[in-house]
């Protein structure tokens, strides 16, 4: 089994993709994944890039996604770690990198802030490898 670290817009490109994450994965994601998610939704209906029916019916599928979410204090704590090593000003981005240095094979990151970020912290992984045995 693979263990992948997945970001918001990962959740929201599997959650609106045909095809499911193969078997042999496991999604794990820091606790606040489900709000950045619906954060982006809103930005997406609110930009006309989708209609609110649409978001909604994502929004339900993200309910139904089996992703182990994180928020214990281990994970919290190297994401201050990071935050502080890297000298950045807030823990948000820093929480994928620590649950994928804690608990991933890989971060796969839809975000290219945060991919550049995740540059030499942690192994990172195209959407592709998901759907792969």
């Amino acid at each position: 089994m693979t263990r992948f670290a997945i970001d918001a817009g990962t959740l929201l490109e599997i959650a609106g993709g045909s095809r499911p994450v193969s078997p042999r994965h496991q999604l794990v994601a820091p606790h606040s994944i489900r709000s950045e998610a619906i954060n982006l939704l809103l930005g997406r209906v609110r930009s006309g890039q989708l209609t609110e029916v649409a978001a909604l019916r994502l929004l339900e599928r993200l309910t139904q996604l089996r992703v182990r979410l994180l928020d214990d204090r281990v994970s919290r704590r190297t994401a201050w770690e990071i935050a502080q090593e890297r000298g950045w000003a807030t823990v948000d981005l820093a929480e994928y990198l620590a649950v994928a240095r804690l608990q991933a094979d890989a971060l796969i990151a839809s975000d290219p802030g945060l991919a550049e970020m995740a540059a030499g912290v942690v192994a990172l992984a195209p959407l592709s490898a998901l759907f792969a045995d």
